[in-house]
């Protein structure tokens, strides 16, 4: 059996770092994708060689929608020069940017930016992928627990990942004759720089997440990594068009 091949979108930092370097110890490949710092992404991918397994670093915006059948192309290049194969198995839509900002203050540019990066860049990404996309294969995509509770300053930003979420679900039904499992992980509150860094530095929001979560702290890179690597695991794969929040119980 060949060794599986993931490619996960912004995994030159947070949280996409930390899948890819969980799914290396499993034992599976990557291909991760960075849309400016090539540094921090050649980075990772010394870390996940280390870890002895293969790794390819490829620039992608997934605002950018034009750009997708290039990306596919070079995709399927690297599988051909790298793997000596067509197809890889494991697609996480990872790659994604924050907005705090009330909805009496919300420009329409940043609203458009919420919706291409994290609903119509996953849903054209996922369409210009699924012919290099195995059968058989399974497809993360991430939303946040933002989607099921609220906190004033994100209503973009969750409404799009709502939409992750339902379209999640269409991926599923369409996909089950493939045999490809579709599945959302939504994170709770996590300490990395994302929004700024803010739940990670910033010891009063840090103090707050704890008071709310059931396990009593703010999550950690690890805890997403981790649940996305174990969902991609051979025995998951009877799991499919599910929302799986990694929070640690967050508001309950």
């Amino acid at each position: 059996m060949s060794t599986p091949v993931a490619l996960i979108t912004g995994a030159n930092r947070g949280l996409g770092k930390n899948t890819a370097l969980k799914l290396a110890e499993t034992g599976v490949d990557l291909i991760i994708t960075y849309r400016n710092n090539a540094d921090e992404a050649h980075a990772v991918v010394a870390e996940i060689r280390a870890l002895g397994r293969r790794a390819v670093a490829l620039k992608l915006d997934v605002a950018d929608t034009r750009g997708f059948a290039d990306f596919a192309t070079v995709v399927s290049k690297v599988l051909a020069s790298d793997w000596q194969r067509t197809q890889f198995d494991y697609l996480v839509n990872n790659a994604g940017s924050g907005l705090e900002a009330s909805i009496a203050e919300t420009t329409e540019a940043q609203f458009d930016d919420m919706v291409n990066v994290h609903l119509k860049g996953v849903f054209f990404l996922t369409q210009k992928l699924l012919p290099l996309l195995a059968d058989g294969g399974r497809i993360v995509n991430l939303s946040s627990g933002l989607a099921r509770f609220s906190y004033p300053g994100r209503a973009a930003y969750a409404a799009v990942k709502g939409g992750v979420e339902v379209l999640s679900r269409y991926m599923a039904q369409e996909l089950g004759p493939r045999g490809i499992a579709v599945n959302v992980v939504a994170p709770g509150a996590i300490a990395t720089d994302f929004g700024g860094g803010v739940v990670r530095d910033n010891p009063a929001v840090n103090a707050h997440i704890a008071s709310v979560t059931a396990l009593g702290r703010a999550g950690l890179p690890d805890d997403i990594g981790g649940a996305i690597a174990s969902l991609l695991q051979p025995g998951n794969r009877w799991i499919t068009g599910q929302r799986i929040e990694v929070s640690g119980g967050m508001n309950l």
